[in-house]
C-alpha cells in the first residue's frame, strides 16, 4: 500500500462486433436473444440504399419475422418514437435491430425505452429515469461519428418546446453493437464530414471533461489519431473500405468515451440549434467546436496541448497553445468542405438569446472544464455567426 487513494470508477459499454459485413449477423444475435420477431428502425435513404436488404436476410435465415419502421428524421422527434412504440406494439415484435445514423439509433432507443416503461418518451429526460431496460437491441451504425451504437445517451426532439432533450441510461446500453465499414461507401461527402466531426467533437469533449478517466482518455486520443489520419482519404476515397473501416473504429473509441466521460459546451450548444432551428448535428459541432476551445481553453491548457500534439502528429512535433489547436481543427474542417457559419445555416443574431437559453439547460454543461453563463453562450453563437 502506498497511501495514495485511487478512485473507483464503472464503465458501461455494449457487446460489439467491428469488421467487414458484421451487419451480416443480426439474425444470429436475434436468434441468441431468443426473438421471433425483429422491429427494424431504418430512414427511407438506408433502405433505397440497399443496406436493409442483408439485414432481412440474415433474419429470414434463422426463420426471424420482421416488421420495419422507416418513420425517422434527422433530429428524431418525441412523436417518431410514440408512432414507432405503437407500431411495435400491434406488429407483435420482441426485439428491435436499429440500422442507420444516429437519429434512426435514438429513435430505436427512444421506443424501446417507451415499450419497457409505458410512458411518454418526454418523461425520462435526464440522467438515470429510465427504470425498466427495453427488450433486446441490435444497432448497426452507417455513419462514423455518432456513437449511438455503443452509447449511453438518446437524444430526442422534444417538437413543442423546440428543443432536443438528452436521456442517459445505462439500462439503454445496446445489447449489441454490429459495426460494419461496408455501408459506409454510399455515404455522400457532406454526411462523412459531418458525422466525421461529430466523432472528434466526442472525443475531445471527453478528454477535457471533468468526468475524464485514464480509460476514456485513452480512448479519446487514439480516436482523434484515427479521424486525423483517416477521415479526409474517407472523404477523397469515398470507395475504400479499409479507410471506412478506421473511421468506423475511430467512432467507435469516440462513442466509448463519451458515454463515459460525457461531453460538453459543444454538444449543449448543438443540441439547442438542433432542436430550435432542425439543423444538421454534425455541421453545427463543426462549427461550433473552435469557438467552445476558446471560451475553454484556459481552464485546461494543458489538455488541449495534448490534444493539439495528436493533431499536429508528424508536423511540427511539439504543437500547444490556444492558437495552435484551434487552427488546426479549423484547417480540417474545411478541408473537409465545412466552410461555412451557423449565419449561413440560418441562424440569426435574434435567434441567440433563445438558444442561448436553452442550451444552459442541457446536461452536457455539467462536465464542460469551465462553467458558462448565459453570457458567455451568447458570445460563442455570435462567434460562430
Amino acid at each position: 500500500m502506498t497511501g495514495t487513494s485511487i478512485e473507483l470508477r464503472k464503465f458501461v459499454a455494449p457487446e460489439f462486433v467491428i469488421g467487414e459485413d458484421a451487419r451480416l449477423l443480426t439474425g444470429q444475435y436475434a436468434k441468441n436473444f431468443s426473438a421471433r420477431h425483429v422491429f427494424i428502425v431504418t430512414g427511407p435513404d438506408v433502405i433505397k440504399k440497399g443496406w436493409v436488404k442483408g439485414v432481412i436476410e440474415s433474419l429470414d435465415a434463422k426463420d426471424i419475422e420482421h416488421t420495419i419502421f422507416s418513420g425517422v428524421t434527422s433530429n428524431p422527434r418525441d412523436h417518431e418514437v410514440m408512432e414507432g412504440a405503437g407500431q411495435y406494439v400491434l406488429s407483435g415484435c420482441d426485439a428491435i435491430v436499429a440500422l442507420g445514423g444516429g437519429s434512426p439509433i435514438d429513435c430505436a432507443k427512444g421506443i424501446g425505452i417507451v415499450i419497457s416503461n409505458k410512458e411518454h418518451i418526454l418523461k425520462f429526460e435526464g440522467v438515470d429515469n429510465v427504470a425498466v431496460p427495453p427488450p433486446p437491441m441490435i444497432c448497426i451504425p452507417t455513419t462514423a461519428g455518432t456513437g449511438a451504437d455503443v452509447s449511453q445517451f438518446a437524444i430526442i426532439n422534444d417538437t413543442l418546446q423546440r428543443v432536443k432533450i438528452a436521456i442517459i441510461s445505462k439500462t439503454i446500453v445496446p445489447d449489441i453493437a454490429l459495426i460494419d465499414p461496408v455501408p459506409l461507401i454510399t455515404l455522400s461527402p457532406e454526411l462523412t464530414a459531418n458525422t466525421g466531426m461529430d466523432a472528434i467533437t466526442h472525443s475531445i469533449e471527453a478528454y477535457v471533461s471533468n468526468a475524464s478517466s485514464p480509460v476514456t482518455d485513452i480512448q479519446a486520443l487514439e480516436s482523434i489519431r484515427l479521424m486525423m489520419n483517416h477521415l479526409p482519404a474517407a472523404y477523397r476515397e469515398p470507395g475504400s473500405i479499409a479507410e471506412r473501416y478506421q473511421t468506423m473504429l475511430g467512432s467507435l473509441l469516440a462513442g466509448l468515451a463519451f458515454s463515459n466521460a460525457s461531453l460538453g459546451a459543444v454538444h449543449a450548444l448543438a443540441h439547442s440549434l438542433g432542436g430550435y432551428s432542425d439543423l444538421p448535428h454534425g455541421e453545427c459541432n463543426a462549427l461550433l467546436l473552435e469557438h467552445v476551445i476558446n471560451f475553454n481553453y484556459d481552464a485546461c491548457p494543458e489538455r488541449y496541448d495534448v490534444i493539439a500534439r495528436v493533431l499536429d502528429a508528424g508536423k511540427s512535433g511539439h504543437a500547444r497553445g490556444r492558437n495552435t489547436i484551434i487552427s488546426s481543427i479549423r484547417s480540417l474542417r474545411e478541408s473537409l468542405g465545412v466552410t461555412g457559419t451557423l449565419r449561413d445555416l440560418g441562424v440569426t443574431r435574434e435567434d441567440i438569446p433563445e438558444l442561448a437559453r436553452k442550451a444552459m439547460k442541457d446536461p452536457c454543461l455539467a462536465t464542460n472544464p469551465k462553467k458558462p453563463s448565459l453570457t458567455a453562450i451568447e458570445h460563442i453563437y455570435e462567434a460562430a455567426l
